[in-house]
């Protein structure tokens, strides 16, 4: 029996932002999202709450600017963020995730 398929279905660049963004937030060490800092030769669709989202030929590439907790290992917070991040927006949204770049601008430090 053929499938039939009546239309298509658009993902929002916002959408994959949140994605991202609520991960990442979800991840143990980071405290929150950082702003944005430009990068030369990168046209963004969207560049808002710490996540920059680049969709290329149904591919997506994703910069996330974090603070992370100063008593965890920045390393491993990333890798976890880079992991949990590609999961996600695999999963949600069937797209691949061509990279997860993650840069961390600050750490918290208790006083």
């Amino acid at each position: 029996m053929e499938e039939k398929h009546s239309g298509s279905t658009t993902i929002a660049p916002t959408v994959l932002n949140t994605i991202a963004r609520l991960t990442s937030l979800a991840t143990p060490g980071v405290t929150a999202m950082a702003p944005v800092f430009p990068s030369a030769g990168r046209a963004s669709h969207t560049d808002a709450d710490g996540v920059k989202i680049v969709v290329k030929d149904s591919v997506i590439y994703v910069d996330v600017y974090l603070v992370v907790d100063g008593a965890e290992n920045v390393r491993v917070v990333a890798e976890a963020v880079q992991q949990r991040v590609t999961r996600a927006i695999s999963e949600m949204v069937g797209m691949e995730v061509a990279a997860v770049n993650v840069h961390v601008t600050n750490i918290e430090l208790e006083a």
